[in-house]
């Protein structure tokens, strides 16, 4: 049985927090491979991945994270994926936590855990107090990275990812596989730290964000309403 986990880190310029990030993965006690693929970069995350015994794919161009996935889960040699973002922090045991609750459940195709928000370290005292009240306060479901846990096979079921979107990618997958009656459980557990610092896609590219999400919610209603026909 491959028990074997592909780790997928899409990463432009992540030369930043990549240590921290590969160095939880290591930590847990499933087999792991982790695939950084690096978007066009401009520093040195692709030998710092290298370095850290990672596989590497390029991207010479910048094309998103979202191409980054497709790009990972392509490479992929496990039979179970999950993706990970440079910055954030896996917490000891998700993995085993998550495979477990996967695998018991024969007609699961993906389980999700929680998110917690933390400030990183090196941030200013005033950049954090600027920052702080923009937090979540308690551990959340809905980010994709680092707390999502699914078969490979289930891209066979449902296709990849729309690499037109630069996020709002989960709730275009959730909303796939209801479509076909395919099941994911959510499960309360924190599986991974998500650092807030001062060049997060979500600060960065708000307004880009919140197009994308409007436009995934927006095909999800408008699919429903053809086939209620």
């Amino acid at each position: 049985m491959n028990m074997l986990i592909s780790v997928i880190i899409p990463c432009r310029n992540g030369e930043n927090y990549l240590s921290e990030a590969v160095a939880g993965i290591r930590r847990q006690k499933l087999p792991v491979e982790i695939i950084v693929v690096d978007d066009g970069s401009t520093d040195k995350t692709a030998c710092l991945a290298e370095s850290a015994g990672c596989r590497v794919m390029r991207h010479e161009a910048r094309r998103g994270q979202v191409a980054g996935k497709n790009t990972g889960i392509r490479a992929a040699n496990g039979n179970y994926v999950m993706f990970h973002d440079h910055d954030d922090m896996m917490n000891a045991g998700a993995l085993s936590t998550l495979y477990n609750k996967l695998v018991a459940g024969e007609d699961l195709w993906l389980v999700m855990a929680k998110v917690r928000d933390f400030l990183s370290p090196e941030l200013s005292k005033i950049r954090k107090q600027d920052i702080a009240a923009t937090i979540k306060k308690e551990p959340y479901y809905g980010l994709f990275t680092g707390a999502v846990l699914m078969r490979k096979a289930l891209f066979d079921r449902v296709g990849f990812f729309d690499e037109n979107l630069n996020t709002g990618e989960i709730i275009s997958l959730l909303t796939k596989m209801d479509k076909i009656h395919l099941q994911y459980k959510k499960i309360d557990f924190v599986a991974c730290n998500r650092r807030i610092h001062m060049t997060n896609y979500g600060r960065t590219d708000t307004a880009k964000e919140y197009k994308d999400y409007s436009a995934v919610l927006r095909a999800g209603l408008f699919s429903e309403m053809r086939g209620s026909k």
